[in-house]
């Protein structure tokens, strides 16, 4: 080659953009939906509508062995972006006030001193965004945060460059308000500018932007946490009995009649007006299906801008379905710890980086995967003297190589689960016992009885990893320290 075209080619390297949305940067969207049902899905259950989480099912990998750190949201979102048990990272319960479950609306000033107020994630933990910023990322999440109110701990101070969204466990739809206080927060202040808008709409509206603002510029991290379809959290019983939609969505199921009953002995305020469970189930699809057509719009505008392939997408429920939901064939239900309050529907889509499309993968994998995941997909630094409970999962995606999860532990209280290998040992109250998933996914039949050298060995198991949770470096916001 001449010395001139040397020149050239050495000018033409460094002019030109670096493709910044390719394999070696690729984007991430991640999006978590909130207590939506394992067979919650189109492609597995025809009586709800979900073509763009179908859409994304057909062109990705659908995990079936997939599971979350908590049977509720609190917990279960601070170890997704952690990567760290909840009994890890110090989030081993929920940051909410109990009262307005028997109809207590709070002021202003005594809600300003309450729990969920000022309760929130340990500062010193690393979250994704600035595991993420280490490789040039820029960050936005719009929707449930859940892991503190005040300025220290929403997401812009956490890593995050954008936020629109509201910082507790869940809303009104919209009035944006839970229990009667306003919820909403973009950046680090209280807003009321789209009182009365359908929340699922903001936070759709919100992704596009940031999707049309980083298409072209630096790769970026686009957090979706959806709060449908969580139930409203509304004090009038009506409203917080079932989950709110909008009326198009409604018509696209059969019509409910009649629509409410009267509930004589409802949690407070007797007698009570509520929504049937009819009514209860098709509004829970209903709000399914509207966050569903946000999704297709997100994946619409990443095709458009031709970044689609080499963007990571990522869609998982943060805890088992309650309410409407449909977790057949698991046994329970969200805030239990049988596989229906913690193993969740999950796809990922990343044709660049070898995730088949089609691909159905029983692989036992964890949201506590997702940070080194991540961190290795995108050329980012892991945390240092952090540690990390989960693994790089591609290889096990691409099926190069079985999970290297052989066990998993759950702690709600009082409530225990305890998975290592196929055995499951389950202890709730009066109810539990030990399971064999292969063979008993519905966790149907007992076998304490007739295999006890295998519920001894789960039991140490656990042990083991309580005595590790123990003796780790303490967190807030609720171990004493």
């Amino acid at each position: 080659m001449s010395r001139h075209n040397t020149f050239w080619l050495l000018f033409l390297l460094v002019a030109l953009p670096a493709p910044l949305q390719s394999a070696e940067r690729p984007n991430v969207l991640l999006i978590v939906s909130d207590d939506q049902g394992y067979n919650d899905l189109g492609i597995l259950n025809s009586d709800i509508l979900t073509p763009s989480l179908d859409r994304l099912a057909r062109e990705g990998t659908r995990l079936t062995n997939f599971y979350v750190t908590w049977p509720a949201c609190t917990p279960s979102r601070a170890s997704l972006l952690t990567g760290r048990y909840p009994q890890r990272n110090g989030v081993y319960d929920m940051i909410r006030n109990e009262a307005p479950d028997y109809g207590h609306r709070y002021s202003a000033a005594e809600y300003a001193v309450s729990f969920e107020r000022v309760g929130g994630m340990d500062e010193r933990e690393v979250i994704i965004p600035s595991v993420l910023k280490s490789a040039g990322y820029r960050s936005g999440i719009f929707g449930k945060w859940d892991l503190g109110t005040l300025k220290r701990y929403l997401p812009t101070s956490r890593g995050f460059d954008d936020f629109y969204g509201f910082t507790n466990t869940g809303i009104d739809y919209y009035t944006h308000e839970r229990y009667g206080v306003p919820s909403m927060v973009r950046n680090l202040s209280p807003t009321h500018e789209d009182k009365g808008v359908y929340c699922t709409d903001l936070f759709q509206r919100e992704a596009l932007r940031f999707i049309d603002q980083h298409a072209t510029r630096d790769p970026f991290f686009l957090y979706v946490p959806f709060n449908a379809p969580h139930n409203s959290s509304a004090l009038e019983p009506e409203i917080r009995s079932s989950v709110q939609a909008p009326e198009k969505y409604k018509q696209m199921y059969p019509l409910v009649e009649p629509e409410t009953r009267v509930n004589q002995r409802y949690r407070y305020g007797n007698p009570a007006t509520v929504a049937t469970p009819a009514a209860r189930q098709r509004d829970y699809r209903a709000a399914v299906t509207c966050m569903d057509a946000a999704i297709g719009k997100m994946l619409d505008a990443l095709e458009q801008r031709q970044i689609l392939d080499d963007t990571i997408v990522i869609f998982f429920s943060d805890n088992g379905g309650s309410g409407g939901a449909d977790n057949t064939p698991l046994r329970g239900h969200k805030a239990q710890t049988w596989e229906g309050g913690i193993r969740v529907p999950c796809i990922v889509r990343w044709p660049a980086g070898g995730v088949k499309p089609g691909v159905v993968n029983d692989e036992f994998l964890s949201s506590l995967e997702l940070l080194p995941s991540l961190a290795a997909a995108t050329g980012a630094k892991l945390p240092k003297n952090v540690v990390i409970d989960g693994f790089n999962w591609w290889p096990t995606l691409r099926g190069e190589v079985a999970s290297a999860r052989e066990e998993m532990f759950w702690k709600r209280r009082d409530w225990i689960g305890a998975r290592v290998g196929k055995w499951k040992w389950v202890k709730m109250d009066n109810a539990g016992g030990l399971f064999d998933l292969e063979a008993d996914i519905a966790e149907q039949h007992d076998l304490s009885a007739v295999r006890p050298e295998i519920l001894t060995m789960v039991k140490e198991r656990y042990a083991n990893w309580l005595s590790e949770m123990e003796s780790a470096d303490p967190r807030g916001p609720f171990r004493d320290f």
